[in-house]
């Protein structure tokens, strides 16, 4: 069974780009994105501010987390928040992902469009029109599968009211995990007591089944020295006895599921969780597919300072832009601002300069510092190392999931590093 809609996926070449689509110049708009990229345009013809990804760096950082996870003996449903782009989804279950999670029933609907067969909500739904809309979906299509998250009786109940009401006896159950959670984070049961009473109110309810255990260790741990690793390794046994506890629950003919890992912690989940034998461990890490020049740099546990087996990550993701005010000496202004680039991490990390003329070559961004970003601008302080107007600059970025939720057309590029990248897809995002 086909894990998404290859033709939908295909079709994305048909659309027209348009003025929406800002990283166009108006000479592309009223085009299909297969005529745009029929071209093979460069860099130096879209306009400033701009966020790319390289088409090499993808590639690596896909086939770099299935290898691992392959290796470990755990599945992977990466989190599709991070990029909302089907697209990219594509690739990963190409690559071998057992599902795409997503955070909310709106997310849900962009994956059907394009058939995506097996989504992990990571959060519970207790909108009954949604919960009806769901249930709409399971009856229409045999071959979708979505599993949602509880933490309360109350949720399970509004769940059971809501479906209970709308379909009838012969109709597909909803699949529940109980999220499991610890006190000073974020969802999720504070205690097995609590945890096992979701648990039986799933099991006992008409309409739902209960087919696992779900958290988030990313809301636990407090950075990579080893008092936060103590921590998220607790909070994982944790998850792994409560699943032992509910054993006798889970309907004849289930294979529970065991999921946890952000893009944080996912070497302590295959090390606590992956010696279960009795379910299907998951991953739902995100922002691996595009790394970062900052946060997942630090913390990753395949980044700068990696704490298992495996190839690095590489960050996938620049930002551009040109310099448009030089208004006092060692400060200027580019043309980017907060509505272009992430900043709840770090700053923009100033990394190379493009040639200022033909011929010449890349220089590097030295003594370059982002110290702030207004809307629509943004700060740069140097030194000895001199800028001027005009000059087009290439800026690492940290955090993808507020990085692409910017811009609704990203191209990628061919090579990062060259003087004049090709641009080789235009991938559309749906935030």
């Amino acid at each position: 069974m086909p894990a998404y809609d290859a033709a939908a996926i295909a079709a994305l070449a048909d659309e027209r780009v348009s003025r929406r689509d800002r990283v166009l110049p108006p000479a592309f708009w009223g085009r299909t994105v297969a005529e745009v990229l029929a071209d093979r345009p460069r860099l130096s013809q879209l306009p400033t501010p701009l966020m790319t990804l390289s088409a090499p760096g993808v590639r690596h950082n896909i086939d770099t987390l299935a290898r691992w996870c392959a290796h470990h003996d755990v599945e992977l449903a990466p989190h599709g928040k991070t990029t909302m782009a089907p697209a990219l989804w594509a690739q990963q279950l190409d690559a071998g992902a057992w599902a795409i999670t997503l955070a909310n029933v709106f997310h849900l609907a962009i994956a059907r469009q394009f058939g995506i067969r097996r989504v992990l909500i990571a959060n519970s739904v207790v909108s009954p029109l949604q919960l009806r809309w769901v249930a709409d979906e399971l009856a229409r299509d045999p071959s979708f599968e979505v599993m949602v998250w509880a933490d309360s009786v109350r949720t399970v109940e509004i769940m059971e009211a809501a479906r209970s009401a709308y379909v009838g006896p012969d109709a597909r159950p909803l699949d529940v995990l109980v999220e499991l959670g610890a006190p000073g984070g974020r969802t999720g049961a504070r205690d097995f007591e609590t945890a096992e009473a979701v648990a039986s109110a799933v099991a006992e309810a008409s309409t739902l089944r209960l087919v696992g255990v779900a958290g988030y260790e990313g809301a636990v741990g407090s950075g990579v020295d080893e008092a936060g690793l103590t921590a998220v390794r607790a909070f994982l046994h944790d998850m792994a006895e409560l699943h032992s506890r509910l054993g006798k629950l889970y309907d004849e003919g289930v294979e529970p599921i065991v999921t946890a890992g952000g893009s944080e912690y996912f070497e302590l989940v295959a090390e606590v969780l992956g010696p279960i034998e009795d379910a299907r461990v998951v991953l739902r890490s995100g922002a691996y597919i595009s790394h970062d020049d900052g946060l997942y740099r630090r913390v990753s546990p395949l980044g700068q300072s990696p704490r298992t087996d495996g190839e690095q990550l590489i960050a996938a993701m620049h930002g551009w832009m040109r310099i448009t005010s030089q208004p006092e000496p060692g400060l200027a202004i580019f043309d980017a601002g907060r509505r272009d680039f992430p900043v709840d991490q770090d700053m923009p990390e100033p990394q190379l300069i493009r040639p200022r003329s033909v011929g010449e070559p890349v220089l590097p961004a030295t003594g370059m510092t982002v110290t702030k970003l207004n809307d629509q601008h943004g700060y740069l302080r140097f030194g000895d190392e001199p800028v001027v107007i005009g000059d087009e600059l290439r800026v690492g970025l940290s955090h993808p999931c507020t990085a692409f939720d910017k811009w609704g057309l990203i191209p990628v590029v061919d090579d990062p590093d060259a003087a004049d990248p090709v641009v080789v897809d235009l991938i559309r995002t749906y935030f």
